[in-house]
């Protein structure tokens, strides 16, 4: 009679999962690496940006559209020579509020003052800024700070895009591969897989700690072993939440011990226990198993929900809008895609390694993770209610971008867990045997208990032989060797028989492409957690359009205006255009032409604007020449709204000037 066996083809488990695993890493790289995503705003200032007070503020005041958490230097106050005048630390309760403020030196001089800022959000991430205010009247500065968001070394956010994947694929593997062993099935496979999460989360964890401060500061891979920068990135939340996880891993190994150790030694003498008197022994096994699991269960959930804690009290989940609901339901999302994926991964390695596994397990596993795609619909549809906020934000922003590519993969998931459900219906398990088969010779009959016995001894005595024999002609090597090979045909022979069966090498198939689509998965979710969420970035738009929509609408101002010093070629027109005509930074052109509509050019020309009603100004604009008839001012700083008086002096001889006054509306 011949047996068919199947043959597998293609990339093999490991090589497949590397493949993956690296297409991933290279996505995760792509959207984390580079520049910090703004996650909290500077919404408002106190003096406002561009603005001039008619004398100096005690404090400068800084709103954020979130909570954020400040260092002594995290607000610096600079005048025009580039000097501090700021005093002590930043104003702030502990990153629960929006709002922060520095003292001022009493009695600075007038001038510009560059205010830089740089802070991290309540959801971790690093933002860096600046802005301009004057003192009496604007003035030139030699402060020149960069007003984008902190840019990270590309070597420490390499590594550090890299220590937040390997964190989250850690947690997955480490509790789905538990939740798998305790509910499903325990094997050798299935402990690698929670061994290895557990691992991978705690390695991470150490790296990012020693990355944090790098990350943040904007400093190179030469300051992780900074003890300055740790110890602050300690006194923080996102750095009390690593910490918090280290110690709820050692506790993770003593789980892990008692689960794949005294649990699993109960369970196979369980196994074991035969009849008769040993059926006592094996009730008594029972019980203990029974409590073991009870404690089990209520420490694993415990450390995993702990676990998963410190991911929603330090990113997205603890910053905006309903933190209260927000954190514990984003740690009933971390646990259900631990369970569906862990999970998974611990049938895959199972299937993969021909370790013998019933139908009843499958069919749990299935059901058990039915219930956490439950889980996951339910808090990721509140997840991104909350952090997209609109539709529109779904393809408007980057964040709701990435949650349909999330989203697709999901149910590309689910699709492909249909199949294996399907599959699953089609396994039959084999006939188990508890003993192992003795083949006995042709034509050997039933033997006495009388010959039994001695044949028993006669067996006896010719195993001593035939050991003393062996070890005498066979050196331990050569028997190391003859086990290796022995184990190898043993497995070669499990695997004819697992790829024999069409119902497990299918649902083996479907799972490995379920695996496969789960780390990408994994990848996406990583990026999601270091990008702006769609709300708060449809409403910082919204805020800078509020901010720009009525000049916009405005256009730029122009004016026409008629000169006539009085001299020889003294008459012309001047006309001034203020563009966009509106608070906070303008251009300025003016342009000169004589009675006949040629560009003329004259020794002086200044123009100056003031509000009167607000008693700000004159600020005096720096023109400078461009061409004949031409001058331009750039960056001239309107700090307010209103009907300002534009005072334009032309001066066509030495003695031949006017001065002509017209009003402009700045919105």
């Amino acid at each position: 009679m011949r047996t068919r066996t199947a043959v597998r083809r293609g990339v093999p488990l490991p090589g497949a999962l590397l493949v993956a695993f690296l297409a991933a890493l290279l996505c995760t790289l792509t959207l984390g690496a580079g520049t910090a995503s703004a996650h909290a705003a500077l919404t408002a200032t106190d003096p406002a940006d561009g603005s001039v007070v008619p004398a100096a503020p005690a404090r400068v005041t800084l709103t954020f559209s979130e909570g954020v958490l400040l260092s002594p230097d995290s607000v610096r106050v600079l005048d025009p020579r580039g000097e501090r005048v700021d005093e002590g630390r930043p104003q702030h309760d502990g990153g629960r509020s929006g709002t922060a403020t520095v003292a001022l030196r009493a009695g600075i001089a007038d001038g510009t003052y560059t205010v830089a800022w740089q802070a991290v959000s309540a959801d971790s991430h690093p933002v860096a800024g600046a802005f301009t205010f004057s003192v009496g009247a604007p003035s030139k500065t030699t402060v020149t700070v960069d007003s984008a968001a902190t840019r990270t070394d590309p070597a420490v956010a390499a590594f550090y895009a890299i220590g937040r994947y390997a964190a989250y694929a850690g947690f997955v593997l480490l509790v789905g591969g538990c939740v798998f062993a305790g509910v499903c099935r325990s094997s050798r496979a299935v402990q690698r897989v929670a061994v290895g999460g557990w691992i991978a989360l705690f390695v991470s964890t150490v790296a990012l700690l020693l990355l944090r401060g790098a990350f943040t500061s904007g400093k190179g891979m030469g300051s992780v072993l900074d003890l300055s920068l740790l110890g602050g990135v300690l006194s923080t939340k996102p750095g009390a939440a690593l910490l918090s996880r280290l110690l709820l891993l050692s506790a993770a190994a003593v789980f892990l011990a008692v689960l794949f150790g005294t649990y699993a030694q109960e369970d196979d003498g369980r196994g074991r226990s035969g009849d008769g008197a040993a059926a006592a022994a094996g009730g008594r096994t029972l019980g203990r198993r029974r409590d073991i699991a009870w404690g089990l269960g209520v420490g694993g959930t415990l450390v995993a929900g702990g676990l998963a804690a410190t991911w929603a009290l330090a990113e997205h989940a603890s910053a905006g809008l309903q933190p209260w609901l927000a954190m514990p339901v984003d740690v009933a999302h971390l646990l259900g895609v631990a369970v569906w994926l862990g999970g998974l991964a611990a049938l895959l390695a199972t299937l993969w390694s021909g370790e013998r596994i019933r139908r009843t397990a499958v069919a749990r596993f299935s059901r058990m993770a039915f219930v956490a795609v439950c889980v996951l619909v339910a808090t990721g549809l509140y997840q991104s209610w909350r952090q997209v906020g609109s539709w529109g934000a779904l393809t408007g922003t980057e964040y709701g971008r990435w949650l349909l590519v999330k989203a697709g993969l999901v149910v590309i998931m689910v699709g492909v867990a249909f199949l294996s459900r399907r599959w699953t219906g089609r396994l039959v398990d084999a006939p188990e045997s508890r003993r192992p088969t003795v083949r006995k010779k042709p034509g050997a009959g039933v033997k006495t208990s009388h010959d039994s016995k001695s044949s028993h001894d006669s067996a006896d005595g010719v195993d001593a032989v035939s050991a003393d024999n062996a070890v005498s002609a066979v050196d331990s090597v050569r028997a190391a060797q003859l086990a290796r090979q022995r184990a190898a045909r043993e497995k070669a022979a499990g695997r004819r028989v697992r790829d024999a069966d069409t119902g497990r090498t299918g649902l083996r198939r479907s799972v490995l492409a379920e695996a496969g689509v789960a780390v990408v998965v994994l990848a996406v979710t990583t990026a999601l957690t270091g990008t702006q969420p769609g709300r708060a970035e449809t409403e910082q738009r919204r805020a800078a359009a509020g901010r720009t929509a009525a000049p916009s609408a405005a256009g730029p101002a122009d004016v026409r205006i008629a000169y006539d010093t009085g001299g020889t070629d003294g008459r012309g027109t001047a006309r001034v255009t203020v563009d966009p005509a509106r608070t906070g930074a303008n251009t300025l052109t003016v342009t000169l032409t004589d009675a006949s509509g040629r560009p003329v050019d004259v020794p002086e020309l200044t123009l100056s604007m003031t509000e009167k009603e607000k008693q700000i100004g004159p600020l005096r604009a720096a023109l400078e020449r461009q061409s004949a008839g031409l001058w331009k001012a750039k960056d001239f700083r309107l700090p307010m709204a209103g009907d300002w008086q534009l005072s334009l002096t032309v001066r066509t001889s030495d003695i031949d000037q006017v001065t002509e006054i017209e009003n402009v509306k700045i919105i």
